[in-house]
């Protein structure tokens, strides 16, 4: 299998670019592999059949990149005559708080639940110490210009400004302003955040960055307790996240599909391909399910992702080599007594590596 090129390529494409993965799921090329970027293939699985079945794969590469520009989110799209299912690659989610105050604390906490790495910024070694044991994924404990700096910021970075002051606010957010990002939210009432925009386009800021920051921070749902202001802030980067749907291969996935330590063991990964009804994640959702059981990350969990997680030890056992995809109905009487409750179908593309 070429799995390891494939997920070595894909952990160093460039993070400014447009990234695609494609798997062909039907056909004489049925589970190749390619990876996309800004609309050029720069990585697919090798062919070594004959010339015309090689110049029959190269028209499919040119097909599927013909249609790369046409995709906008996660799903099974038709290239040539053949379904692909395409993932624009978002990569890792990442949430940088800047604050570790009471706010801080439940949105650590929730943003970690939500599948964020969370990387908390405070000056204050009490407030650090309290932000890292809310389970923080990373606390760079200092002034908040310098733990910016070492922020670079990027499309999936969602910014969240909580400081305990309006001066404070102005160094981030004037350091947040000139980096690439999802979200900026910030703090305050409209009084203290219209200081500190007023003052920041003084001194030169992108006048369209600040006008989309998000001030006051969260959706307005009459939140009054620190927990409550954290719910809104956590529900309006849920928001902004999910208009453009997009998947991602979690580090934890990466690390463990590429741990040389374990590269004998079989592995298979589970990628909810195509969803109905109410289903519990979205397309693009992954699980990697290790040749002892353990998973790393969910489809959803439940009765559905306990009967895929069956499946593939099964495949696992057999030493099947082929992907294959599963049809999970979580509707009817029968579902229903299984717990399936939620009343969607989803196909899960299983695919051993």
């Amino acid at each position: 299998m070429e799995m390891p090129g494939f997920y070595e390529q894909l952990r160093g494409l460039p993070r400014d670019s447009r990234n695609l993965a494609v798997t062909v799921l039907e056909g004489e090329f049925y589970g190749s592999r390619m990876l996309l970027s800004d609309g050029t293939i720069v990585w697919k699985s090798s062919r070594t059949a004959s010339l015309d079945a090689a110049r029959r794969y190269q028209q499919l590469a040119d097909d599927i990149a013909g249609q790369s520009a046409q995709v906008q989110n996660c799903g099974i799209y038709t290239a040539g005559s053949v379904q692909v299912f395409f993932e624009p690659l978002g990569g890792e989610k990442k949430m940088v708080i800047c604050g570790g105050g009471h706010v801080s604390i439940p949105l650590i906490r929730i943003g970690r639940m939500l599948g964020f790495a969370v990387t908390v910024l405070e000056d204050r070694p009490q407030f650090a110490g309290n932000a890292m044991q809310a389970g923080a994924s990373d606390v760079l404990c200092g002034p908040f210009g310098e733990g910016l700096d070492k922020i670079r910021g990027d499309a999936g970075t969602f910014f969240v400004i909580v400081t305990r002051g309006h001066r404070y606010d102005q160094i981030c957010l004037e350091s947040i302003a000139k980096k690439k990002h999802a979200y900026i939210g910030m703090i305050g009432s409209r009084k203290r955040s219209a200081a500190v925009k007023a003052a920041l386009l003084e001194n030169g800021a992108d006048k369209e960055v600040i006008e989309r920051v998000y001030t006051p921070v969260g959706l307005d749902i009459g939140a009054k307790t620190p927990e409550e202001i954290a719910v809104a802030i956590a529900a309006q980067i849920i928001q902004v996240k999910n208009k453009t749907q997009d998947s991602s291969f979690s580090e934890e996935i990466l690390h463990a599909v590429l741990d040389e330590a374990n590269a004998a063991e079989p592995k298979v990964l589970a990628v909810i391909i195509r969803r109905k009804g109410s289903v519990p994640r979205e397309t693009g959702a992954k699980m990697l399910i290790l040749a002892d059981g353990r998973c790393v990350g969910t489809i959803g969990g439940g009765c559905a992702e306990s009967e895929i997680q069956k499946k593939a030890l099964l495949m696992m056992r057999e030493g099947r080599r082929e992907m294959q995809i599963c049809c999970v109905d979580m509707t009817g009487s029968a579902a229903e007594e299984d717990g399936m409750v939620c009343g969607g179908i989803m196909d899960v593309l299983l695919e051993p590596l």
